[in-house]
């Protein structure tokens, strides 16, 4: 399998079909990404031509990406970033909700249906937590525990330094741990009473 560097090379070269396998290995994640950042906003109709217009970007611009300066995966985030920034300028719709993806992180054994109902409120809660993050706090969450990035990585996509990211990080799961903490201790109350 070739490196990205190598079909970064191609693609300069002048085989612009090579392209087609860059947009092949990060469609899906690029994609996954920009729904996390417009579900808030209930503007998620709009990923599929905010990820088509990150990859043309990226294409129209692939002369100047230099290798040795960034891995051309958080390139990539980075255009699909202020592209999706971009758009959210230009919108006007406030309301916020989150997408669904805690539930595709969690074990999908069977349960019963009482303990269905609590995973699935629980995952709610934690959905609502989220989403009353602010931007920022959000997308580094997003990428660091949905995208499995590393804090240089975040850093370089958000225009921000490692130990930002780090602070943005910790403030995220603080106001998180506070939103959901009298959940969790009064359901882990009630139990004891039972």
């Amino acid at each position: 399998m070739k490196t990205d560097s190598q079909i970064i090379r191609e693609v300069k070269d002048g085989n612009v079909e090579s392209y087609a396998e860059l947009i092949k290995r990060y469609e899906k994640k690029i994609y996954s990404f920009i729904v996390h950042i417009l579900k808030p906003y209930r503007l998620e109709s709009l990923a599929e031509d905010l990820c088509q217009e990150t990859f043309f970007k990226a294409y129209k611009n692939l002369k100047s990406f230099r290798d040795e300066d960034a891995l051309f995966s958080t390139w990539l985030y980075t255009i699909a970033r202020n592209t999706v920034i971009s758009e959210l300028r230009k919108s006007k719709n406030g309301e916020v909700y989150i997408e669904d993806t805690i539930s595709a992180n969690l074990s999908t054994s069977y349960l019963l249906p009482e303990q269905e109902i609590l995973r699935t409120e629980k995952e709610g809660m934690i959905r609502h937590a989220i989403n009353q993050l602010p931007e920022n706090q959000r997308s580094a969450l997003i990428l660091r525990e949905y995208e499995d990035m590393d804090y240089k990585e975040i850093a370089t996509i958000l225009g921000l330094t490692v130990s930002s990211v780090k602070s943005l990080l910790f403030r995220a799961r603080q106001s998180i741990r506070t939103q959901l903490e009298p959940y969790f201790v009064d359901a882990h109350l009630d139990r004891g009473r039972t």
